[in-house]
């Protein structure tokens, strides 16, 4: 995982621009670029043609030696800037063996020649990106056709903004603050989407397909290329039940098939030349990622023999306010799967300290964002001063399986389901910027297998009936994620499989988000939070503790575009603002945290 920023239509009408405003340019790429320099401290690489510039930060994870970017092709016409992950670069080579010349061992490498059969072919991109399972965010300049290919992984795992500047140039970047300050208008690329600026090879989509509305109409706009059946209700309301109606499994075949799945992804996403590590909460996701991750950590899975992992055991990380739920259920966990385990204490005042470097990070003034990725920005710290450079997570679980508290309220089979998508749709908002961004501040890369292409398919065509919190003949409603739990509760000890959901700003200490509370209420008086909306037109805040991020987050990011790009939207314990219906009380509550759903969460407010 890595950083870049990609600078495009630098011809001022149509001629090519001077040596002069060509330095001038190249200069000013490179100082953006040094601001995610955080994001790929092990290597720094530039390309500077006449209508484009690509500069690189690498964060070398495989082929360490030889895979600096831009990564140019055996013609030397293409060059590329890639951030992320190919998790299936091996098999994508062997179908060009003769066919192209690989400079390269980096698994990004593989776009390149992907990107030339495409071209070949008539230039179905969105068919071209399918090929690729990852995690990732790239731009290609083919610098024979003076065109460049913009493209970012299906659920937003990698960010990656869009800016244009008052000349009409445009630029990508990794992070939004790359931007910040050069660009008069900013937006975040859309997940799951392409732009092509080719001219002679058109791209295989209408109009209709569009992404998003870009801010210049001199640039294409990005076109969806991921799509899916089980978007819709109708698509998935009669696949096969792994239970009846009273909740016996009728159907064990389909347990088995989650399982099978989420192994897949784990093993897949341990592709990696450096040490390796897992967060481990003491939650059920990261507990189950980190035992899959044990099962195959004994082995190079590159190369599948007996050669030793890069670490002789596996290290496992948790971070808490001493004496706090995660922390107590990470030991358990930890000493059940058998990791090497790390306990990472921090202080309420540690964390405050900590909150505007973690807005500057994470780039987003969101409530449940900035409380959970504080400690997930403290821990990042701790692991890389072991000289762990990639860590294992277990983001989007709830989004897959309707892990969130609430989903407790779902009245129907229908709305848990378009809940369900909802949420996927959000995810590139909160909980993957999270993790990319706390973890990367310190260039650590963070691997998601929960969100693994494949696996996303398997769950999200599960009969949503199996993921439902059913009530149950003793009158007890099923828990949560149930049918992942039964998948691998044999990998697990029973309080740890059986744990109830505990939001990550929760689980780290309850005082951390009471203390966030209180103190936000003293800090914003009456008469600042009764101005907000003079003060802050664009998105004003609605609770003082989101007025108080909101004064950092503008002193860093002071434009309206900055402002724009970060979610606004009311919830209940992570809902969407869709969910709020499924409850009369919760009709003026706007809460992330899980205690706010009484009658379910053991320690509700």
């Amino acid at each position: 995982m890595c950083g870049f920023v990609g600078a495009f239509d630098l011809k001022s009408g149509g001629q090519p621009i001077g040596e002069g405003l060509r330095e001038e340019l190249r200069s000013q790429v490179l100082e953006m670029s040094k601001k995610i320099r955080h994001r790929g401290p092990d290597w720094s690489g530039i390309y500077t043609g006449d209508n484009a510039i690509l500069s690189h930060e690498r964060l070398s994870i495989v082929d360490p030696l030889s895979g600096k970017q831009p990564l140019v092709s055996d013609d030397e016409k293409i060059i590329l800037a890639a951030n992320g992950e190919i998790y299936n670069h091996k098999e994508l080579r062997e179908n060009f063996k003769g066919k192209y010349n690989f400079r390269t061992g980096s698994d990004c490498e593989v776009i390149i020649p992907l990107y030339k059969e495409c071209i070949a072919g008539g230039g179905d991109f969105s068919a071209m990106i399918e090929k690729l399972s990852g995690i990732f965010a790239f731009a290609l300049y083919d610098s024979e056709r003076d065109a460049y290919l913009i493209a970012r992984d299906e659920i937003g795992v990698i960010p990656l903004y869009q800016g244009w500047d008052k000349d009409g140039r445009y630029y990508v970047a990794s992070e939004l603050k790359a931007l910040e300050g050069e660009c008069v208008s900013i937006e975040e690329f859309p997940n799951g989407s392409y732009l092509w600026s080719g001219r002679d090879v058109s791209p295989c989509a209408s109009s209709e397909e569009s992404a998003t509305t870009s801010a210049s109409s001199l640039v294409p706009k990005p076109i969806r290329w991921y799509k899916r059946d089980w978007e819709s209700f109708d698509a998935v309301k009669n696949s096969p039940k792994a239970t009846d109606e009273k909740g016996e499994i009728i159907n064990p075949s389909v347990i088995e098939k989650v399982r099978n799945g989420l192994e897949s992804a784990v093993r897949a996403q341990l592709m990696s030349d450096v040490p390796y590590g897992v967060l481990l909460s003491g939650g059920l996701d990261s507990s189950i990622i980190a035992a899959i991750t044990q099962k195959y950590s004994k082995k190079r899975v590159e190369s599948d023999s007996k050669e030793g992992a890069w670490w002789p055991q596996l290290h496992s990380f948790a971070v808490g306010l001493e004496g706090s739920p995660d922390l107590i259920a990470a030991q358990k966990a930890a000493d059940y799967i058998g990791t090497v385990h790390h306990e990472v204490h921090f202080t309420i005042q540690e964390a405050l300290d900590a909150l505007p470097d973690v807005i500057y990070h994470i780039e987003t003034y969101d409530i449940t964002t900035v409380r959970a990725s504080t400690p997930m920005y403290l821990l990042a710290r701790v692991i890389k001063s072991m000289g762990i450079k990639m860590v294992l997570s277990g983001e989007g679980s709830d989004e897959l399986f309707g892990g969130y508290l609430y989903f407790h309220k779902a009245p129907n089979a229908r709305e848990f389901h378009e809940e369900l998508v909802r949420k996927m749709s959000k995810l590139h908002l909160y909980d993957c910027l999270r993790a990319n961004k706390s973890l990367m501040a310190w260039g650590v890369e963070g691997r998601v297998p929960f969100l693994d292409k494949d696996f996303i398919d398997i769950a999200m065509s599960l009969n949503p009936s199996d993921k439902m919190n059913i009530r149950l003949p003793d009158g007890k409603q099923r828990m949560e994620k149930w049918i992942l739990r039964k998948a691998f509760e044999d990998l697990l000890p029973e309080s740890i499989c059986w744990r109830q959901k505990e939001q990550f700003s929760d689980g780290v200490g309850y005082n951390w988000i009471d203390t966030l509370k209180r103190m936000t209420e003293e800090k914003v008086s009456d008469a600042e939070f009764a101005r907000r909306e003079n003060r802050f037109p664009v998105n004003p805040p609605k609770t003082k503790e989101e007025y108080y991020y909101r004064e950092i987050y503008s002193r860093l990011f002071p434009s309206d575009s900055a402002a724009k790009c970060v979610p606004h939207e009311a919830g209940v314990a992570c809902s969407t603002a869709k969910a709020l219906e499924w409850d009369a009380a919760w009709k003026n509550m706007d809460e992330p945290s899980g205690r706010a759903i009484t009658g379910v969460h053991d320690k509700a407010y």
